[in-house]
């Protein structure tokens, strides 16, 4: 089992469902580069009002580029006739210059405008995506982050999405430009000479089909640089949350081998990546350079026969300049398309992945729960081949405070979990107050109960509002009296700011007094059903006895199950069940069970038996 399953589990993110997936569904996972572009355009849809105002903006701008060279050819033929009937009409080139100049303002200004909406685009893109994978982690179930790193996961988050926005922002601009200057400038040629204008094709043709043939090579690349950057994080945010183990064991070494391994991946695929496809730009380069030097070769033959003017070939010397540089953006933006792609693939693949089930229609209500509890022929297994829980079966009354003791891998926390419905079971109900917990929502469930683990946690914020945690409205009075409870009301008002004081990374508290904190929370949520995980595990002889005095308080009148190792703590216990592989093996009162000499009388013994050993 993971290690912070409850904390996934019972985390209740709040999300608002972003508009990035309204209206769309992600019901699939990409399959390769034109599978990520379809899902990423089908993705764009909502923002086809911006963007189709950019691209509106980029064809104006283009178009207008496009009269310049034509412009240029008419002042330099005016200038051209003039020198030979010695009379240069100077106000009709002033006038023409001052035309092309106020084009190519307005061309700028156009750009502009363009540039301000794609990154509006891209910041939304970002953002919208964030918050769907954020409700999508609400909505997957637990033993999806069983297979997989934290670590991973946050790569999605952040780098892959922004590698998503910032790719398409500059792919997007190269491509409507590029797009709309080949088409203007292959009309614009045609128009001029149809003999130069297919020699430019021809070569751009060419280049396209390299391009291709380049795509299809580099793409595995781009899709392998995102997948050993998730593996890094994963690796770099296991080590850092365990760093005191790594260094107690001597593990910097292996630590050290796993991440260089990793990193020389990941640098051999991103230099791979951008080694083949940056092959493009350069080659877009050359078949325009060669294009350019075809139509001026043919050009000046054609000049000399007296085919076209001088001003023919100024103007068309533009065009193919003008012409060339969209081959050379397409380059740019194609690799920067297969960045978009490879990153949407592990983004989309997350939004794919399955969902739980939806529980909209769900209309079974606990409500004034009064705390029974009934285990009815469960089965379970966390994978189909290996059944941890095999035929339980258990009712417990409202106000038991029931005990759950066995040896490590028995399947303790895994009835808690199948309790909470973190986990569904394979067989059998789980029912509360006559309810089956499958029909009601899981919220409505984790609603019944308040929990203590062994692991505790606690978040950057103040200290009290660690403790009222997703509660609102909670008065200051309740938040000290939870705390005077387990005996840290002290301790708090000795710091700086009391209950406003801020915790972060560098905060000094032991972790008894996380522990604490973890129980006071518990305290102030005030649930019927109470699970407690080991929760005097990290606290002194002397606190235990505290924190059992109030647990005694806070378990009264609630149906309470405690998971324990340390078996003096719950021989008070009105039901101990005691576990081995998964099964119930014997049940009782601790005097009943001791008295039997079975199982659990063989735990009791070998715990102290070891204890005055030691």
């Amino acid at each position: 089992m993971a290690k912070n399953d409850y904390q996934l589990g019972s985390v209740n993110m709040n999300s608002t469902r972003g508009p990035g997936m309204r209206g769309m569904r992600v019901a699939e996972k990409p399959k390769d580069f034109k599978g990520a572009m379809r899902m990423l355009i089908l993705y764009l849809k909502r923002f086809l009002p911006l963007i189709t105002v950019a691209f509106t903006c980029a064809v104006i701008s283009v178009i207008l580029q496009l009269f310049g060279p034509d412009l240029l050819s008419q002042i330099t033929d005016m200038i051209s006739d003039g020198m030979k009937s010695g009379s240069i009409d100077l106000p009709a080139i002033l006038h023409k210059s001052m035309l092309t100049l106020g084009f190519y303002l307005v061309s700028a200004l156009l750009i502009y405008v363009q540039a301000i909406t794609l990154t509006t685009v891209s910041s939304n893109i970002m953002r919208y995506m964030r918050n769907d994978i954020s409700h999508k982690l609400n909505k997957i179930p637990l033993s999806r982050f069983d297979s997989s790193s934290f670590g991973d996961l946050l790569s999605r988050v952040t780098n892959d999405v922004d590698t998503i926005g910032m790719s398409l922002n500059n792919a997007a601009a190269d491509i409507v430009t590029a797009v709309t200057v080949f088409i203007g400038c292959t009309i614009m040629m045609l128009l001029t000479n149809v003999l130069l204008a297919l020699i430019a094709i021809a070569a751009s043709l060419f280049g396209f089909f390299m391009m291709n043939v380049i795509i299809k090579r580099s793409q595995k690349y781009f899709s392998r640089r995102q997948m050993y950057l998730g593996q890094l994080n994963g690796h770099i945010e296991e080590m850092y949350a365990g760093h005191i183990i790594v260094k107690a064991f001597n593990g910097e070494k292996e630590s050290r081998k796993e991440f260089e391994r990793l990193n020389e991946k990941l640098c051999e695929n991103n230099w791979k990546s951008q080694f083949i496809g940056g092959i493009n730009g350069p080659l877009m380069e050359f078949i325009a350079n060669f294009g350019y030097v075809a139509v001026c070769v043919v050009g000046a033959i054609m000049a000399k026969n007296g085919t076209i003017t001088f001003g023919v070939i100024v103007a068309f010397i533009l065009y193919v300049r003008q012409f060339s540089q969209p081959l050379g953006m397409l380059a740019q933006a194609m690799v920067n398309l297969q960045s978009a792609a490879a990153a949407a693939e592990r983004v989309f693949g997350f939004l794919g992945e399955e969902e739980m089930e939806d529980e909209s229609g769900k209309q079974a209500l606990l409500d004034g729960c009064k705390g029974q509890v009934t285990f009815d022929h469960v089965k379970f297994g966390y994978t189909p081949d290996r059944t941890i829980i095999h035929d339980f079966s258990m009712d417990i009354k409202p106000g038991q405070k029931v005990a759950i003791v066995g040896p490590t891998g028995a399947g303790k926390t895994t009835l808690v979990n199948l309790l909470m419905r973190f986990y569904e079971i394979q067989g059998g109900q789980i029912r509360i107050d006559g309810v089956n917990t499958r029909e009601t929502t899981r919220e409505n469930v984790h609603d019944q109960f308040c929990m203590v683990l062994q692991d505790t946690w606690l978040f950057e914020g103040s200290i009290r509002d660690n403790i009222v945690y997703s509660m609102r409205d909670v008065p200051d009075e309740k938040v000290i009296e939870a705390c005077k409870a387990v005996g840290l009301h002290h301790f708090i008002s000795t710091l700086p700011d009391g209950y406003n004081t801020k915790l972060t990374d560098d905060s000094n508290l032991s972790a008894g007094q996380r522990q604490l904190m973890t129980i006071a929370r518990a305290m102030i949520e005030d649930a019927p059903l109470l699970i407690l995980d080991e929760a005097t595990s990290s606290v002194d002889t002397r606190t235990e006895q505290i924190v059992q005095d109030s647990m005694e308080k806070l378990t009264e009148g609630r149906t309470s199950f405690t998971i324990a190792h340390r078996l003096s703590t719950i021989r008070n216990a009105d039901v101990i069940l005691v576990m081995k592989d998964g099964d119930i093996v014997e049940t009782g009162t601790h005097e009943e069970l001791l008295a039997r000499g079975g199982f659990y009388a063989e735990l009791w013994t070998s715990q102290f038996v070891n204890a005055e050993a030691i």
